[in-house]
């Protein structure tokens, strides 16, 4: 069991690291974008990430025959939007589509501008969807909704709304939005958020908004993407069979090295040790004991290449999580010559593995 601590702080070259980042690459949670051109996919791209620079057509590479797809954030991606390009072909066939949106928590979004009642090429190819029975979440969001005064706002939302369900054979859960009203603000982001986090819990950490209660808090934030990239890969070790052994604490060794570099610590053996300490007296040996438990499991026929694997997963993301928020705060208050107590680096390692949770569940499904 104290292999693994020994690569936690000191790993060896392992080739199964590149497979891990490569697994969760293919299997990133999709939202499938589902619209007309000019129906606003960019707006929701911007509104989902906070990053104004992004938009459909600006670094979507080539999918699929009638796809383009892009990854954000680019270096350490955590998400994937899929625009289909194809809609208005006859002969579009959304089967590959579908695969590559299915293999991870997946939902569609169907994006119609409220003032467009003229929806055909979006309602074949939702037809062609539906006949594949594989999308299961689906949400329906009405853009540009006070552009229209409230009685056509009511009329034209409604209309298309039984246009979609009619195709879909049920209700489907809908939100309305403008991105672009006057003076620079907006309506109804605040409820898509919501819905879009029911879909998606990673989404919920894209909120770029959220207040912090001091400059450590905030400081965080701005390296989050990376923490929860490499919470992602090493949850992707473990859903390999006989790579997260070794992969998971190389994968997190590397991430406390990366952080150590942007606050500018020198991470070497005391440093190591001094956080270890901070997590407490047992954090070592629990660490390495239940690590190995979860990979003596993953041995077991049928039982653990199936629970026993996804367990580890959830684990392995959640775990190398509330490490990476843990290092932040240590390497913060050492970055300032500043003490941290150990009561705090408990209280924060555990608050981070409680708050991760359902995206861990999401990530690793």
């Amino acid at each position: 069991m104290f292999d693994a601590i020994k690569e936690f702080f000191n790993p060896s070259e392992n080739p199964n690291i590149s497979k891990a980042f490569e697994y969760q690459n293919i299997h990133l949670p999709t939202l499938w974008l589902l619209g007309k051109t000019g129906a606003g996919k960019s707006s929701l791209i911007q509104a989902i990430t906070g990053d104004s620079d992004v938009e459909v057509g600006n670094g979507f590479e080539p999918c699929t025959m009638t796809s383009h797809a892009y990854s954000y954030p680019k270096a350490t991606p955590l998400l994937r939007f899929l625009d289909t390009r194809g809609l208005s072909e006859a002969d579009y066939d959304p089967a590959d589509d579908i695969k590559i949106s299915a293999r991870q928590g997946h939902a569609l979004l169907v994006i119609a501008k409220a003032e467009e009642p003229e929806q055909s090429d979006v309602i074949n190819a939702l037809k062609k969807i539906k006949k594949q029975n594989s999308i299961k979440q689906i949400l329906v969001i009405h853009t540009a909704v006070k552009q229209l005064s409230a009685d056509e706002q009511a009329k034209t939302v409604q209309y298309n709304q039984q246009q979609f369900e009619k195709v879909w054979g049920g209700e489907i859960p809908h939100v309305e939005v403008d991105f672009e009203l006057v003076n620079g603000d907006t309506f109804g982001i605040s409820t898509l958020k919501d819905k879009l986090t029911a879909l998606l819990p990673i989404i919920q950490q894209f909120n770029h908004q959220q207040q912090h209660a001091d400059t450590e808090g905030a400081n965080f934030q701005t390296l989050k993407t990376e923490v929860l990239w490499y919470a992602g890969s090493a949850g992707a070790a473990d859903a390999i069979p006989a790579v997260g052994l070794v992969a998971v604490p190389s994968i997190q060794a590397k991430m406390l090295h990366s952080l150590a570099n942007q606050y500018g610590v020198d991470w070497d053996k005391q440093a190591f040790a001094e956080f270890i300490g901070t997590l407490g007296s047992g954090f070592a040996f629990q660490y390495a004991s239940k690590f190995g438990i979860r990979q003596l499991v993953k041995l077991i026929p049928a039982y653990g290449q199936t629970i026993g694997s996804a367990s580890a997963a959830v684990i392995s993301f959640a775990s190398t999580y509330a490490i990476g928020r843990a290092a932040c705060k240590y390497m913060y208050h050492k970055s300032k010559g500043e003490v941290v107590s150990n009561q705090d680096m408990q209280t924060i390692y555990k608050d981070a593995l409680a708050n991760i949770k359902e995206v861990a569940k999401s990530e690793t499904r």
